[in-house]
C-alpha cells in the first residue's frame, strides 16, 4: 500500500512538473510576417482591343437548351393536338428565353496591351479607373492597369 502512494505521488509530481516545462526552444517568438509589397511597373498602351467575353459556349447552345427545355414543360400541358400545340410553344419560347440569357451573359470587355520599359509585352483584362488610350503612360500595378 506505501509502494502504491508513493508512486501515485511521483506520477503526481511528475504531471505537475511537466506543465512548467518550456516549449523547445523558449526562446524563439512569434513574429507578424511582413506583407510581400506591390509589384509596381511602368510603361505604355500599344493597343487596346474590344472582345466579345462570356463563356466559352458554342453560339445558340442557350437557344437550344432552352428549347429542350420548353418543349418539355410544354408537353405537361393539354391532351391530343392541344398537346402538341403546347410542345412546340413551349420549344419555341424556351428558344427565345435560352437565346436572351446567353447573350445578356456575353458582355463586352477589353483587353489593354502595354509595352513596360523592360521591352516585355503583356496583355490585361482588368483595368482600373480612368480613360485609357493608346500611347498614354500607364502603371501597372499587382496585374491592373492605371492611367499615369
Amino acid at each position: 500500500m506505501k509502494l502504491r502512494v508513493v508512486g501515485l505521488a511521483a506520477l503526481a509530481s511528475a504531471a505537475l512538473l511537466g506543465g512548467c516545462a518550456y516549449p523547445e526552444p523558449y526562446y524563439v517568438y512569434d513574429r507578424p510576417v511582413a506583407a510581400p509589397a506591390p509589384r509596381v511597373d511602368y510603361g505604355v498602351i500599344e493597343a487596346i482591343d474590344l472582345y466579345r467575353g462570356g463563356s466559352s459556349a458554342p453560339v445558340g447552345l442557350g437557344a437550344i437548351i432552352g428549347g429542350v427545355a420548353g418543349g418539355i414543360i410544354g408537353h405537361q400541358f393539354g391532351s391530343g393536338s392541344g398537346n402538341t400545340a403546347a410542345t412546340i410553344a413551349g420549344a419555341l419560347g424556351g428558344a427565345a428565353i435560352g437565346n436572351e440569357v446567353q447573350r445578356a451573359n456575353a458582355a463586352d470587355r477589353y483587353r489593354v496591351i502595354v509595352r513596360l520599359d523592360n521591352g516585355a509585352a503583356v496583355a490585361f483584362d482588368q483595368v482600373g479607373q480612368g480613360e485609357l488610350r493608346v500611347g498614354d503612360r500607364v502603371r501597372v500595378v499587382n496585374g491592373r492597369v492605371y492611367r499615369y
